[in-house]
């Protein structure tokens, strides 16, 4: 199936869409991670303060909202680690279609009653989220319910895209922003948003180092496959996705890797320096910008903090690495 590629036009138009169900993030200055990270201003944009704690739904509500009434009576299915299921479960809910979202066995307790919250029917399934990706093509293949797919769908990507709009909207002489990465949908966004309103904006991607099959696809153009290990379960995934992939290829300026360690010292030090919880996911931009710090001197810089739906179990061990 032929997937068009989003544009800002695309962007805008979600934004009318979605307005009416999220809240516009803050994005807010930091002197603190300007010393830490030597650059001329730091900003944080804090979709952790969004609806759900993250980026996720605002993707959700733009899809589900243009779905044909014949589609959401037929129901939907997704998989996820967890952000992105409570992004269709939310949707589904506010247009009236039921949900079913697939996650692996030990997702995050709080991200899985959430999606119970909402009214979908959560279902276990495998050890790994791309265990549950198998599992629910086969289900909706089965069942006849529309399969949302995590990364490859056009409308995901001009929704969370918003975000990227409000940055350029808030801060329009930014001169690099930094964003996770898992399936792609974020960064996609981002690029097409910034970069349609200046291109001379750098947008600059951040994966765990033990999830790094969309930074391995990225750099070969091929869709690579490497095994995951990360705690980070909003960049796990051990697939690179074409769709994404290629918009990220044409797109992103740069690609960072992080190690676990540098992850719980992001998320640590988002709580001493941003006083805001953020989950592993949430935190990989930070972690990634000090990585790169040495080349920041004199820029404006915006750092997503994408997520905090942290589990107390991941909480605590970072807190105990740190």
């Amino acid at each position: 199936m032929h997937l068009t590629r989003p544009n800002l036009q695309d962007v805008l138009n979600a934004r009318k869409r979605i307005s009416p169900f999220i809240i516009r993030t803050p994005l807010h200055r930091y002197h603190s991670l300007e010393r830490l990270l030597g650059a001329a201003e730091v900003y944080v944009k804090h979709e952790n303060y969004q609806i759900l704690g993250a980026f996720k739904v605002r993707g959700g509500l733009n899809l589900v909202s243009q779905m044909t009434p014949e589609e959401r009576a037929m129901g939907v299915i997704s998989a996820s680690t967890g952000n992105h299921g409570q992004s269709i479960a939310f949707a589904a809910r506010q247009f009236g279609a039921a949900a079913t979202i697939v996650v692996p066995e030990g997702a995050n307790p709080g991200k899985v009653q959430s999606m119970q919250d909402l009214g979908a029917s959560v279902v276990f399934h495998g050890n790994s989220f791309d265990d549950a990706r198998e599992h629910v093509e086969q289900l909706s293949r089965e069942e006849g319910m529309r399969y949302i797919h995590s990364a490859n769908e056009p409308a995901l990507i001009e929704g969370v895209g918003t975000y990227g709009l409000e940055i350029m909207e808030d801060l329009p002489d930014v001169d690099v922003i930094f964003v996770g990465i898992g399936g792609g949908s974020g960064a996609c966004g981002t690029c097409i948003a910034a970069k349609g309103v200046n291109p001379g904006v750098r947008v600059v991607g951040v994966q765990a180092e033990a999830a790094q099959a969309a930074y391995l696809s990225w750099k070969s153009g091929r869709m690579e496959s490497y095994p995951m290990s990360t705690r980070a379960e909003g960049l796990a995934t051990s697939l690179g996705f074409e769709f994404t992939v290629g918009i990220m290829r044409d797109m992103l300026d740069d690609f960072v890797l992080v190690s676990e360690a540098e992850l719980d010292e992001a998320v640590i030090l988002h709580l001493e320096e941003t006083r805001d919880l953020a989950e592993h996911a949430g935190a990989s931009a930070l972690a990634g910008a000090l990585k790169r710090k040495d080349e920041l001197e004199g820029l404006k810089v915006a750092i997503v903090l994408s997520g905090g739906n942290i589990s107390m179990k991941h909480l605590r061990g970072a807190l105990a690495a740190c």
